[in-house]
């Protein structure tokens, strides 16, 4: 009977130490990227587990609001071609998983763009929506989430539109003409307001869902 009371309490304060340990690693900061002084034309923004909104900006400047920690953080830069890349890294191992708990916001990340036209526009993230405001694309938009929503509003793209979802709805507008796209659907296990394919467009619509709804409205300008 000692013998397993030994165990016990030894097997509580190891699982003890890891959870402080984990808890270490764990403390978010909230942090502000502004890319001052540099052209931004497009972004990129390639996350995990991360709910991604974009607003429009107040001041005219490109803000990314975000938290991260000494385990979980980001590699941030802008390209010499203007293109603004926002990816996921992380130093956790198996112990980091052992209780603690993230920060107020540590799962959101807010994307401010100012009153101006970018060329692309590229936002993936896995388990959390993603959710756009009324903007203009002069090249291409791709939103994809696995395990989300993808919602947006009055969204155009001068070339391409690419949407893709798994176990989560895609809901939205998009400005302009249903003749204007050529569009590739493909649904499974969810309904869809689109067509499988359609041609005649000069622009691309690529809408994927797996487990998940599609509906999407044109809006005329």
């Amino acid at each position: 009977m000692k013998e397993k009371l030994l165990l016990m309490f030894t097997v509580f304060l190891l699982v003890g130490s890891l959870s402080a340990c984990s808890d270490e690693g764990n403390t978010f900061e909230t942090k502000t990227y502004t890319p001052e002084g540099i052209v931004v034309n497009g972004i990129d923004v390639q996350v995990t587990d991360r709910e991604i909104v974009v607003v429009l900006s107040d001041d005219g400047q490109f803000h990314i609001d975000y938290a991260e920690s000494a385990k979980e953080f980001y590699d941030i830069s802008v390209s010499d071609n203007g293109i603004l890349t926002m990816v996921s890294e992380s130093d956790k191992t198996w112990t980091d998983y052992i209780g603690g708990s993230k920060s107020a916001g540590a799962d959101k990340i807010t994307i401010q763009i100012p009153n101006a036209t970018l060329s692309v526009l590229t936002l993936c993230t896995t388990k959390e929506d993603i959710s756009l405001p009324a903007l203009t694309v002069t090249e291409q938009l791709t939103l994809s989430t696995n395990g989300g929503e993808i919602s947006f509003e009055n969204i155009s793209a001068a070339s391409s539109i690419t949407l893709e979802n798994k176990n989560g709805d895609i809901v939205g507008a998009i400005t302009g003409s249903y003749d204007d796209y050529t569009i590739t659907c493909t649904i499974k296990k969810g309904k869809s307001n689109l067509p499988g394919e359609k041609g005649g467009g000069n622009k691309t619509l690529t809408a994927i869902n797996n487990n998940g709804d599609i509906d999407i409205e044109f809006i005329s300008e």
